[in-house]
């Protein structure tokens, strides 16, 4: 595991050319033209470190072109150590300490940074779960405030609602920001993101009806019943995603407190990849720092940017 000591983290030389292995591992790519191998360090007096220049286009960049950490004033070490104690961090780490850890002039700043790390941390592409007859446990679960709706005594109405799946296989946990807990809301959803030879487990909630139609089979636990595992077939429960909610809703409630709907979906996606690349999956904080890095490319977010 690297230190918190290690030059990557202190020395802006050492994380440049630790982030331009990461991003160009067969050789430097122009984010112009796409040439592979074919360009020049730049080495005037007045030129920036780290800048090259395409032989073919003869356009000059660098390796945080193109990247969340494009035309950022803050030095790359600084994004490289963020990165690392985010991902480290089971329950998140909050602007505010970045803010007091990394010195920096402002919250905002860290506040931006803490939401660039993770834009890097979502998956640019995802492929169906429970490929190969695989079983993918999915469940709901409710955090916060919806906006603009008035809170009741019992019930969800007034509650953010996140639908997450798993795929035992794998460990991945996928979640996603959904206005209702519907069977016309949640059906789309799972169809696309769930093959169809997939076997698919969740509780006796109404909203899961009918979706034996659309995949290999479709188990459930009567939890309205005080049932959570199947008594005759013990593999048959949504214990493991309720798990991964309980992780989710410590650091909700402890860490980050609040959270308005529109910045949701990317503390969503900063639990689920923390989850996703866990110990248990084969993962450690430097494995799921490389990947946060990597995830950074192709990732630019802008402060007009800052909600979807």
């Amino acid at each position: 595991m690297a230190k918190l000591t290690d030059p990557i983290f202190t020395d802006e030389d050492a994380a440049r050319a630790h982030f331009e292995a990461l991003r160009w591992p067969d050789g430097r790519i122009c984010p112009h033209c796409g040439t592979i191998g074919n360009s020049t360090l730049m080495q005037g007096k007045t030129t920036r470190p780290g800048l090259y220049k395409c032989k073919d286009c003869r356009k000059p960049f660098t390796a945080t072109m193109g990247t969340a950490y494009e035309k950022s004033h803050i030095p790359l070490h600084k994004w490289l150590l963020a990165t690392q104690l985010m991902v480290s961090s089971k329950k998140g780490m909050s602007a505010h300490q970045l803010y007091r850890m990394l010195g920096f002039g402002s919250y905002r700043t860290a506040w931006f940074m803490a939401h660039r790390i993770r834009e890097a941390m979502t998956p640019a592409t995802v492929e169906p779960m429970g490929g190969n007859g695989g079983v993918v446990e999915v469940d709901e679960t409710f955090i916060g405030r919806e906006p603009g709706v008035d809170a009741k005594k019992g019930g969800f109405a007034h509650k953010m609602k996140v639908l997450s799946l798993l795929d035992r296989s794998t460990g991945e946990k996928r979640s996603m920001v959904v206005d209702k807990i519907t069977i016309a809301e949640i059906t789309p959803i799972l169809k696309a993101n769930i093959a169809r030879e997939a076997h698919l487990l969740t509780d006796d909630a109404g909203q899961y009806r009918f979706m034996s139609q659309h995949f290999a089979s479709h188990s459930t636990t009567p939890h309205m019943k005080g049932v959570y595992v199947d008594r005759d077939n013990p593999t048959i429960h949504t214990n493991t995603i309720e798990g991964s909610f309980s992780i989710f809703k410590r650091g909700m409630r402890g860490v980050y407190q609040h959270c308005g709907k529109q910045y949701l979906h990317r503390y969503v996606a900063e639990f689920d990849f923390r989850y996703s690349f866990r110990e248990a999956t084969g993962c450690n904080d430097d494995d799921r720092a490389v990947r946060a890095i990597q995830g950074a490319v192709g990732k630019r977010l802008m402060y007009q940017q800052s909600a979807r």
